[in-house]
């Protein structure tokens, strides 16, 4: 659909990678896209809509894209290009003001990039925005994956205010902004640099304002293995993030302090209550699989934990197992 050209937005560009699709549905990079193409601000009004290509997606289905969607341009990136590389090549070959992040699995209401845009149009400077992301799907697996994959529920809120963390498949910044202060890429983290790198801008004095009128939905892992792997993962970014933000040299009078995902009863029990609650107020029939749910979400939290464990005793030991399957190392 044509959308007149809106004068009042920031120039911008959208970044996305094909890295994510390595283990994950092809067809959700179409999906993806497709939401953008509904969106009220056209992608065509971009500076450039990146697509990161680190080899993970057919030629042939590159072409379709192209040919589908004509305001996406490939940007090759080497073979292997991990996830954050991959992003932070697309903000440094990017021209727009704004840096916009979107994840080839994830699905977009129509309004989030209008929503994103304008927030940095208001009040004081305004350097890093980050939307909602919450786990697409319904049913014993769905329901199980919105209680334990990464992303929590919509919080129901329409006013901006800070936060602590974002992801980076719905945030967007200022161009110059995230230059001057990137994205730490040499860490032996699988994903979870997002976590490091807010902490880091929320210790140097930085605000990220949490937008929750723009929301997407994330697939959850995709077959047995992406299953299996993911939230061994999972328990090992917690190891990782855990002790590099745990360090002795850390200032006591940091605005945020890092808690341990995996630390304490009490402080796991409340966020699973909250996420149940918000879970049931956002989709009621996620009352109705609960039951069935069950088993997967103890499995994916058992997987959780055992690769915590597996990781505390021998620290790379899952990822380059993990490399290697992919046939990346």
């Amino acid at each position: 659909m044509d959308v007149p050209f809106d004068k009042t937005l920031p120039s911008f560009s959208i970044i996305l990678e094909t890295e994510n699709l390595a283990n994950a549905d092809l067809e959700g990079l179409s999906r993806s896209l497709a939401s953008l193409v509904n969106q009220d601000v056209s992608p065509s009004q971009a500076n450039e809509v990146l697509l990161i290509d680190s080899g993970d997606t057919p030629p042939d289905l590159l072409e379709q894209l192209c040919d589908r969607y004509p305001w996406i341009k490939i940007h090759p990136a080497p073979a292997g290009t991990g996830y954050y590389k991959a992003k932070m090549l697309g903000a440094q070959v990017a021209t727009g003001d704004i840096i916009v992040y979107c994840d080839s699995d994830c699905i977009y209401e129509p309004t989030w990039l209008r929503t994103i845009l304008t927030t940095f149009t208001q009040g004081e400077p305004i350097q890093a925005v980050a939307g909602e992301t919450t786990t697409r799907g319904i049913g014993p697996y769905g329901t199980a994956m919105a209680l334990t994959y990464i992303f929590p529920q919509y919080t129901g809120e329409t006013a901006l205010t800070p936060s602590s963390q974002y992801f980076l498949n719905n945030v967007a910044f200022r161009r110059q902004f995230l230059l001057e202060n990137p994205i730490p890429l040499e860490l032996p983290l699988y994903r979870g640099n997002c976590v490091i790198h807010a902490y880091n801008l929320l210790k140097d004095g930085h605000t990220i304002w949490r937008q929750p009128k723009a929301r997407a939905t994330h697939a959850p892992p995709n077959g047995l293995s992406h299953f299996f792997w993911r939230f061994l993962l999972i328990g090992h970014d917690y190891y990782w993030q855990n002790r590099l933000l745990s360090k002795p040299d850390q200032e006591p009078g940091n605005r945020e302090k890092y808690r341990d995902p995996l630390g304490g009863l009490h402080g796991k029990m409340h966020v699973f209550l909250e996420r149940l609650q918000r879970m049931v107020k956002n989709e009621p029939r996620h009352l109705l699989y609960l039951p069935l749910s069950i088993p997967i979400a103890a499995i994916s939290v058992l997987l959780i934990f055992a690769g915590n464990k597996i990781t505390a005793l021998k620290p790379d030991y899952l990822l380059k197992t993990y490399y290697r399957i992919l046939g990346e190392v």
